[in-house]
């Protein structure tokens, strides 16, 4: 018995249903005049040009998403970054590529540099993280990493259980979102962070560390 095979797709140069949709799409369009700009009357900020009025909501919308918020000068932040990891137990920490070696100076911890870089394996092993940050946004209390100096790649302030994030204050806390935009690069892999990593399930049960560290301790480095 001969079984004759399915035949295949034509290779004709018909073109496929997305072009045709898009060609009529573009033909609609053709004649149409250009889109008026966007208007942008809205406000790009809710509080005060203030630098402490943006370090203060920064804090307590830091802390309603359960984050541990300290204030600390530059001479104080080595013995609080050791006493942090000491509450919380670590015993490893990762370091970023460019990160101040002298934040580390108090601690005993083991300091895991990601030169190599750190496996999975190694930073699933990871107690926590140090990092600083691009900026902070002080209407929502979020911090942003776009993985430069002192931040290091995505899996790095992702995997670890502890994360210690230090923000310079003022020179890295903005008002607002529209405030901060400006100041980010697009094109590098931002990560937004508001809290500690939760989720929750549809009876409303909350869990934390599914996507990212389940404890964020945040350090506002006053200047002077």
């Amino acid at each position: 018995m001969t079984v004759t095979p399915p035949s295949s797709p034509s290779s004709s140069s018909s073109p496929s249903s997305r072009e045709r949709i898009l060609a009529r799409i573009r033909a609609a369009v053709a004649e149409a005049d250009d889109a008026p700009a966007p208007t942008r009357d809205y406000l790009v900020s809710h509080i005060p040009d203030d630098p402490a009025a943006a370090l203060d909501l920064l804090h307590r919308n830091l802390t309603d998403y359960r984050a541990t918020v300290h204030r600390i000068t530059a001479a104080g932040l080595p013995r609080l970054i050791a006493d942090v990891l000491e509450k919380h137990g670590a015993r490893s920490v990762a370091v970023p590529d460019g990160l101040p070696r002298e934040w580390l100076g108090a601690t005993d911890a083991e300091a895991r540099g990601d030169e190599g870089p750190l496996s999975a394996r190694e930073l699933a092993a990871t107690d926590a993280v140090i990092s600083g940050c691009a900026l902070a946004i002080a209407e929502t209390g979020t911090i942003v990493l776009d993985a430069g100096e002192g931040q290091g790649r995505r899996a790095l302030t992702l995997v670890p259980d502890l994360h210690v994030c230090v923000v310079r204050a003022p020179g890295q806390i903005v008002a607002s979102v529209p405030l901060a935009l400006p100041r980010i690069d697009p094109t590098r892999p931002l990560t937004w962070i508001s809290g500690p990593s939760a989720t929750s399930d549809i009876e409303l049960d909350r869990v934390e560390g599914v996507h990212g560290p389940r404890k964020l301790e945040v350090v506002l480095l006053l200047a002077g």
